[in-house]
């Protein structure tokens, strides 16, 4: 078995933005040649996370809301009173979702579903470049 490690490089805007990058990842997969194996994703911060879904107008309304349901940003959060950066919501919601997301891949092609994406949200309280780790192992 073989690794392959690159980055996907991204500005984000911050406030929940997410930012599919799907295509990216599969173009690194082709790069390698590899035909089966398993992919990670990796964001590097503590305010930004790596998942799966839908990317589609109205979950990228949907999940944004969702997240001010469980950890709102207009709520006091102690992380705030230690550092006063105001972006303790930012590192609950990144904790909740996950730095790091894994996708098996054969016959050369990621097994995502028809609908399913890749996306980096990152959760900070001012735009962001992310420099997002792409691992592939396989052969």
């Amino acid at each position: 078995m073989k690794i392959f490690t690159d980055s996907v490089e991204i500005s984000t805007q911050g406030f929940t933005d997410i930012i599919d990058i799907t295509q990216q990842v599969s173009g690194l997969l082709k790069e390698t040649g590899f035909t089966q194996g398993q992919i990670t994703v990796f964001v590097s911060g503590s305010t930004a996370g790596v998942t799966t879904i839908e990317y589609e107008p109205g979950l990228l309304k949907d999940l944004p809301e969702a997240f001010e349901i469980f950890a709102p940003q207009n709520k006091r959060y102690h992380h705030d009173d230690t550092w006063g950066d105001g972006n303790g919501s930012a590192h609950v919601r990144a904790a909740i979702v996950g730095g790091s997301f894994t996708i098996p891949f054969s016959n050369s092609r990621m097994l995502l579903g028809t609908w399913q994406q890749i996306v980096v949200i990152d959760f900070d309280n001012r735009p962001r470049h992310r420099s997002i780790v792409v691992q592939i192992m396989g052969e």
